[in-house]
C-alpha cells in the first residue's frame, strides 16, 4: 500500500472515476470482457438496486487478484457494546440528555472493539434509521477488515488521525474531516494513537448532496471538495486476514488466506470519500433572525417523506455572525426532528458551559432545548457589531426517528451529565407586563 504521505486522490461526490494501480489493468469498452486485464477477475459492487434511476444509481466495476467469494465460513464475533436499531435501545422519559468525554481505555483496543454505541433507531432490516457510536481507539486494526453490510459508517475523528484502507485506496483523515464509507465495502482503520470520535451508522438511503434551492448553484458542500482514493492495492497477498461483516444488526467472523485489500484498478461512482469541513461554504443571514440550522446541512440521507430527512448530517464550523437586532445562539425550540449532537473543537455559542470537546447530546423529537442560562444572558446583552465564531467545530446527526439510547450510554460510560437540565434553572420570569 502506498505510505500516508504519498495518497493521492480523485475529486468530486458521484462522480465517475476510473483508477489503476498498475497500467493497462483498467478493461477498456467492456466492463467485464471475456478474460480481465492481467489475469485479474472482474467484481461488481451495487451500492443500489439495478433498477434505481440513472442519477441515483451507484456501482463501481473492481479488477481484483482474486473475488471476494474465497474466503470461509462465518461465525458470530462477541462484540456487546456495538447494537443497532431501536430494539437494542432503552425506553427513557423525554427528557434532554448530555453525556460528557468518554476517555480512550487504556486497554489494547483497535477500532471495532472500541465501538460503542450511544443511540439507536430504525432498524438495519427495514432499511430505515440510523445509529450514532463513539469509537474509542488505541491501536489499529491488525491484518483485520471490516464490511458492514448493514449501513455506511459516516466518521467524525475528534482526536487523532485515522488511516483507513479501503479495497478502493487509502483515505488520510484527521479531526476536522470526515470519512464516508459505503455499504459493503471492506476497510481497515489505522491509528498512531489514542483515538476517539463518532459514527453515523446509516440503514437507510444513502447520503448525498442536499438540494440548495433558492441558495442557488454555489453553497455549502461543493461536490470537487470530496475526495476519493487512487487504486492501491496489497502486495502482500499469501498473508492471513481476519474478515468481520455487519450482517443483521450481528457481527460475524472468518478467516481468509489472502488480503481483501486486492483491487488493482476500478471504476464507477460507488467509492469511499473524505472532506474537510473547512471547504463548507456557510450559509447565514445578512439582516436579522438566525436562519435554520438546515442551511448548514453537508450530506442528507432522504426518506420517503420529502424533506423529512433519514438523517441529515449538519455541521457549525467558524464563521461571522452579522445579524441586527437578533438574538444570535440558536432560539429555544422544539423539534419534529429528533437531534444527536457532538463537539469535535473548540466551544459551542449555544453552551459555554457543560459541553465539551468529545462529548455528545441528545435532543430526542419534541424535547424543548436552547442555548443555557450563561449564554442567554451574555447574548441578550453583547454589543450587535460583526464577530466571529472561531476555532469551533461542532456537528449534528439529525433524524425523522426518534433516538434510543442504550444501556452503555445511560449507566455504563460514567459521561451521563445528570446535572444537564439545571444549565436552564435560572431562566426567571421577567415578565414587565
Amino acid at each position: 500500500m502506498t505510505s500516508t504521505s504519498d495518497l493521492r486522490y480523485q475529486s468530486g461526490f458521484g462522480n465517475q472515476f476510473a483508477t489503476e494501480a498498475v497500467p493497462g489493468a483498467l478493461p477498456q469498452g467492456r466492463n467485464s470482457p471475456q478474460v480481465a486485464p492481467l489475469a485479474l477477475y472482474a467484481e461488481l459492487v451495487s451500492g443500489s438496486a439495478f433498477t434505481a434511476p440513472r442519477h441515483q444509481n451507484q456501482r463501481s466495476w473492481l479488477y481484483r487478484r482474486q473475488p471476494s467469494v474465497v474466503t470461509g465460513a462465518y461465525r458470530p464475533y462477541e462484540q456487546r457494546h456495538w447494537l443497532g436499531g431501536a430494539a437494542q435501545g432503552l425506553a427513557i422519559p423525554p427528557d434532554p440528555l448530555r453525556w460528557g468525554p468518554v476517555a480512550v481505555p487504556d486497554a489494547a483496543q483497535d477500532f471495532v472493539d472500541g465501538l460503542r454505541t450511544v443511540v439507536v433507531s430504525g432498524d438495519p432490516e427495514a432499511q430505515t434509521g440510523v445509529s450514532a457510536h463513539l469509537y474509542l481507539a488505541n491501536r489499529s486494526m491488525q491484518r483485520r477488515a471490516l464490511v458492514n453490510a448493514d449501513g455506511e459508517m459516516l466518521l467524525v475523528p475528534q482526536e487523532g488521525e485515522l488511516t483507513i484502507t479501503t479495497e478502493m485506496g487509502v483515505l488520510a483523515v484527521r479531526p476536522g474531516e470526515i470519512a464516508l464509507l459505503p455499504r459493503g465495502v471492506a476497510f481497515s482503520v489505522a491509528v498512531a494513537g489514542p483515538s476517539r470520535g463518532y459514527v453515523c451508522e446509516n440503514f437507510g438511503a444513502a447520503f448525498r448532496l442536499p438540494e440548495l434551492g433558492p441558495i442557488g448553484s454555489n453553497g455549502l458542500a461543493n461536490p470537487r471538495d470530496f475526495l476519493a482514493p487512487v487504486a492501491a492495492f496489497d502486495a502482500e497477498q499469501d498473508a492471513s486476514w481476519e474478515l468481520l461483516r455487519r450482517f443483521g444488526g450481528q457481527l460475524w467472523q472468518t478467516g481468509q488466506p489472502r488480503t481483501p485489500f486486492d483491487v488493482v484498478a476500478w471504476h464507477g461512482n460507488l467509492a469511499p470519500l473524505k472532506y474537510d469541513t473547512a471547504n463548507f461554504m456557510v450559509i447565514g443571514s445578512i439582516s436579522f433572525d438566525h436562519p435554520d440550522p438546515s442551511i448548514f446541512t453537508v450530506l442528507t440521507s432522504p426518506s420517503d417523506t420529502p424533506g423529512t430527512a433519514n438523517c441529515d448530517f449538519v455541521i457549525f464550523p467558524p464563521r461571522w455572525m452579522v445579524a441586527e437586532d437578533t438574538f444570535r445562539p440558536p432560539w429555544y425550540h422544539r423539534n419534529l426532528m429528533s437531534e444527536f449532537m457532538g463537539l469535535v473543537q473548540g466551544q459551542y455559542d449555544a453552551k459555554p458551559e457543560g459541553f465539551r470537546p468529545g462529548g455528545m447530546s441528545l435532543h430526542n423529537c419534541m424535547v424543548p432545548h436552547g442555548p443555557d442560562a450563561e449564554a442567554f444572558d451574555k447574548a441578550s446583552r453583547a454589543p450587535l457589531a460583526p464577530h466571529k465564531l472561531d476555532n469551533t467545530l461542532a456537528f449534528m446527526f439529525e433524524s425523522r426517528w426518534r433516538f434510543k439510547p442504550t444501556a452503555w450510554a445511560m449507566n455504563e460510560s460514567g459521561a451521563l451529565d445528570i446535572a444537564y437540565a439545571g444549565c436552564w434553572a435560572s431562566l426567571n420570569d421577567h415578565f414587565r407586563g
